[in-house]
């Protein structure tokens, strides 16, 4: 009988270690994640995305976003106190217009893709009639569906001071 206490108490302990241990990485580099055309693809999609904010063109940034997505915006009010703003796409297209348009550049970014969702950071710099208007860090989620890349989310920080003057 303490022999069999023993067997299953090792039984038990050694489930208990394999059930905590850290799931192995397929390769010794991590995870593989898609390279190269699938990144430039998501990136692409951004791009667009940033030609219809230039372009104050709502129905064109319309078309690069997934429409159950959001936007929200993060940063400081002028008060101190912390600001979110969620919004829905559509409530963020109805901001884009030809008198309203404003630059936004990334640079940097760090681009992840597994099958068919991809996330995007990087710090931007927003300008307005050739002026930085704020600056931050934005985080695309994105979704293919039928081959076609979208954008799901932008979350991004947003502050007025500290700002590259570029």
């Amino acid at each position: 009988m303490a022999m069999l206490r023993v067997l299953a108490a090792s039984i038990l302990l050694s489930c208990l270690v394999s059930a905590w241990a850290p799931i192995a990485p397929t390769s010794a580099a991590g995870p593989a994640f898609a390279q190269g055309g699938d990144e430039k693809a998501v990136l692409a999609i951004i791009e667009a995305l940033f030609a219809s904010f230039e372009a104050g063109d709502s129905a064109a940034m319309l078309r690069q976003v997934y429409p159950d997505g959001r936007v929200t915006a993060s940063g400081t009010r002028g008060d101190g106190a912390t600001n979110l703003r969620p919004q829905s796409w559509a409530m963020f297209a109805e901001r884009i217009t030809p008198q309203r348009a404003f630059q936004e550049r990334i640079a940097d970014p760090t681009v992840k893709v597994d099958d068919d969702i991809a996330l995007v950071w990087a710090p931007f710099i927003v300008r307005v009639d050739g002026k930085v208007s704020n600056c931050g860090i934005d985080h695309f989620d994105l979704v293919r569906e039928n081959r076609v890349w979208k954008v799901m989310n932008l979350t991004f920080s947003s502050r007025t001071t500290g700002c590259p003057a570029e």
